[in-house]
């Protein structure tokens, strides 16, 4: 991952692992950025290779390597990667040199468990999140009581909840009286919970066994791997898209 200098302060920042290019904006008009010990909040400053760059205070460098990891995240993790109340970081699981780097494309809630994507590439993690790509979430969801068809088939339709846009799934399936797998494209913060919650649910289990073309698999708990730019390509083009040709709900 070759830089041209000068670079907008923004793609340094998410080059060198802190955050999507969206968040680094969020840092920059923070005023948590300084460029040669000066705060710097315009979006749009350019540095070059020997300026020093700070995040808090913390030196920032980008690797001239580019990082996709699958993370299979056990229950009890949080995907931030640092809370003074927390000791259980998603991160830390993938043990690479490099693993300061990474960061986490979407989250996973800490009581939820599967598949989470990271990263150090900002303008990958950008596309994946951006909801124009339409990329399906797939998950598996256990309740303490019997899932009535009826609504699911209500939030198909979209449901308002807390926020002005509508809290909607794509597909569903009811695999037993308290199984289903639910397929969202949106992402909104803790939407499957707040739906089934809001009909009534008490979910149990909640496992993300795809996001877009990339499976969950023999993926253990705990345990990561590799994800090749092939796959991630892959992921970007929506080629794979598992809902091709599929029914609204089963």
């Amino acid at each position: 991952m070759k830089l041209e200098y000068p670079i907008r302060l923004q793609s340094y920042l998410a080059k060198s692992g802190s955050g999507s290019r969206r968040s680094c904006e969020s840092l920059i008009s923070a005023g948590r950025v300084t460029v040669n010990t000066k705060r710097v909040t315009e979006l749009g400053t350019k540095v070059n290779a020997d300026d020093v760059v700070m995040v808090d205070d913390i030196l920032v460098e980008p690797s001239d390597r580019t990082y996709y990891y699958a993370l299979n995240k056990p229950k009890g993790y949080v995907c931030t990667n640092y809370d003074p109340n927390e000791k259980l970081y998603a991160r830390d699981l993938i043990d690479i040199p490099d693993k300061n780097l990474l960061f986490h494309i979407g989250r996973l809630d800490k009581e939820s468990s599967g598949l989470i994507l990271f990263t150090n590439d900002g303008k990958v993690a950008q596309k994946i999140m951006h909801p124009s790509q339409q990329i399906e979430k797939e998950y598996m969801v256990n309740c303490s009581t019997e899932v009535r068809r009826e609504d699911l088939e209500e939030a198909l339709k979209g449901i308002y909840i807390d926020i002005k846009q509508p809290y909607r799934i794509k597909h569903f399936e009811i695999l037993t009286k308290r199984w289903v797998k639910i397929v969202l494209t949106e992402g909104k913060n803790r939407e499957i919970r707040k739906i089934f919650s809001y009909y009534g649910y008490d979910i149990k289990q909640l496992v993300r066994v795809r996001i877009g073309s990339l499976e969950l698999g023999d993926l253990k708990s705990g345990e990561y791997r590799l994800v090749t730019s092939a796959e991630i390509d892959e992921l970007l083009s929506g080629k794979s898209e598992k809902s091709q040709g599929r029914k609204s709900h089963s």
